[in-house]
């Protein structure tokens, strides 16, 4: 089977439009590679006709050093202390993502961001991902930051954005209230006269959050609410599959609230959130897939049976085989919902719900795979495959299921249909 790819040059000269990818005879296989996608030429190291679809030197060079510091500073020695001690997340580590600026990478200068690009945010997600970093990075740029982007007004931004962009100050969003999907009827969050009340479930790092984002009923329907996290707000850690990913119950009792955004239109505020951070978690996701296939391979030619190295063997030369494919075509859609993030395309939904999809189920199949690769021992508590297959089970519902996310994709393809 051969792929097509069909590039058109724009009347500028140094743009393209990637418009066809298919089979022999140019025939989509599916509505999932019938794309859009710009790339800018670069005329000095591609003359002439070249494309250059890598990311910058400035973008790789912020990932390098990433996964620089986390390979000195957060091994699974550092996440197993939180998994089995008492802290809820690592200081130290967070601490030096701060004093590196990382939680402002995407934040414009105007708001104490370093204003670096959500590619570059993109690449620093994917290395957190891969050390399955025990810190609340996403919770409060993913989603606070996000949705205080998305809808704050320029005194809500210029106020809160700068303690998130430097990391003085932890956010999260608060969502769910049951374990069933939430709908406008169904909201028992409300707010009256400025003031909150109500309950809100799995709160990702509420346990240590400053400020929440609140989505809650309000007299001219669903809206989202600022809240300070203080002590009119009880708090209640929760058990997940993944300790060291914190959640919290939080109970709101006549909480002062600041409106974000327009009257009644939370849930239309939320769904573009999520589709921001939809691509950034699934980068996360790639980066700890990448993490387990590693994992597993190096099992397997190091592991002997039989006299020679059980990657020659070949059920598990196919199980590697299907985790590599999963990963690479996971790879392709996070570039693509990175780029649509970075552009803020048109495509973004699409973008966004492909590369979730895609990006959980790699995830899902590395990590589990990766226990089968290890035998018996990658079942035990020594070894440290359990830490990723936690971590992927955890960012499969972080943001509503796999399902929800299937039904956004297909609801997306419907919607670009021509």
């Amino acid at each position: 089977m051969f792929a097509r790819v069909t590039l058109k040059l724009d009347d500028d000269g140094r743009s393209c439009r990637w418009i066809n990818v298919g089979e022999r005879g140019g025939k989509p296989r599916s509505p999932y590679q019938r794309v859009t996608f710009r790339a800018i030429i670069d005329p000095i190291s591609f003359p002439g006709t070249g494309v250059n679809f890598d990311f910058s030197d400035d973008e790789k060079m912020v990932q390098d050093q990433t996964a620089r510091f986390l390979n000195d500073h957060c091994d699974t020695r550092v996440v197993r202390k939180v998994l089995e001690g008492q802290a809820v997340y690592s200081s130290e580590v967070w601490q030096g993502l701060k004093e590196l600026g990382l939680p402002g990478t995407a934040i414009p200068a105007a708001y104490g961001g370093v204003e670096a690009g959500y590619l570059t945010l993109c690449l620093v997600a994917e290395e957190l991902g891969a050390h399955i970093a025990p810190v609340p990075f996403g919770s409060s740029i993913y989603l606070a930051a996000e949705a205080l982007l998305v809808a704050g007004s320029d005194a809500q931004k210029s106020s809160l954005l700068p303690d998130l962009a430097s990391g003085a100050k932890i956010g999260t969003l608060a969502v769910a209230e049951t374990l069933n999907e939430l709908s406008e009827q169904t909201i028992s969050c409300k707010v009256s006269e400025g003031k909150l009340a109500g309950r809100k479930l799995i709160v990702p790092d509420g346990g240590i959050a400053d400020l929440a984002i609140v989505l809650a009923q309000g007299q001219g329907g669903p809206g989202l609410y600022i809240a300070q996290l203080d002590q009119s707000v009880q708090r209640t850690d929760l058990e997940t599959v993944d300790p060291t990913s914190n959640a919290a119950m939080l109970v709101f009792d006549h909480t002062p609230v600041e409106l974000l955004g327009p009257v009644g239109e939370g849930f239309q505020i939320l769904d573009l959130v999520y589709n921001r951070a939809a691509v950034l978690f699934a980068f996360e996701q790639l980066g700890g897939a990448r993490k387990a296939l590693d994992m597993a391979v190096a099992y397997a030619k190091e592991r002997f049976a039989f006299g020679r190295p059980i990657g020659s063997f070949q059920a598990l030369k196919h199980m590697l085989a299907d985790m590599y494919v999963a990963l690479k075509l996971a790879e392709s859609n996070c570039y693509y919902a990175g780029w649509a993030l970075a552009n803020d395309s048109a495509d973004l939904a699409l973008a966004a719900a492909t590369a979730r999809v895609s990006a959980t189920q790699a995830y899902q199949l590395c990590s589990r795979d990766n226990i089968q690769v290890h035998g018996g021992m990658g079942f035990t508590w020594e070894f440290d495959c359990h830490l990723y297959y936690r971590r992927s089970n955890y960012l499969t519902l972080l943001l509503g299921g796999l399902t929800t996310w299937e039904n956004k994709l297909v609801n997306a393809l419907a919607a670009s249909a021509p």
